[in-house]
């Protein structure tokens, strides 16, 4: 069997776990700055179309919630932190890189090409 062919029976294995498992995200952002704006409709806009019904994002305003912001170590906004499934990992900017967020909540594999 080929490597591709190996990785891709693999990743298609993980995306079927993963269609079970429930979505914890946490979207912090500094007020309703145009960019912060922005970061809120690309995330749920993500969210809805591969997580629906299995996510949870929470909104964090920085200004609003400072104790939460230094809690997360957050030094830039908006960025949003994956906290389940494992591994935790955090997005900074504006959301609006499609792929690497999708790669990065391992909703697609690095390398394909979206066929919207």
């Amino acid at each position: 069997m080929a490597k591709a062919e190996k990785t891709s029976k693999a990743f298609e294995q993980a995306l079927k776990k993963s269609a079970k498992e429930k979505y914890m995200l946490r979207l912090y952002v500094a007020g309703a700055s145009p960019r912060s704006l922005a970061a809120v409709a690309n995330i749920k806009k993500i969210c809805e179309e591969h997580l629906q019904g299995r996510y949870a994002l929470d909104v964090i305003d920085i200004y609003q919630q400072p104790t939460l912001a230094k809690g997360e170590q957050i030094i830039a906004a908006p960025t949003l932190i994956k906290k389940l499934p494992l591994p935790l990992r955090r997005f900074i900017g504006d959301m609006a890189d499609r792929e690497r967020i999708l790669v990065g909540l391992d909703l697609r594999p690095k390398g394909l090409k979206s066929l919207k």
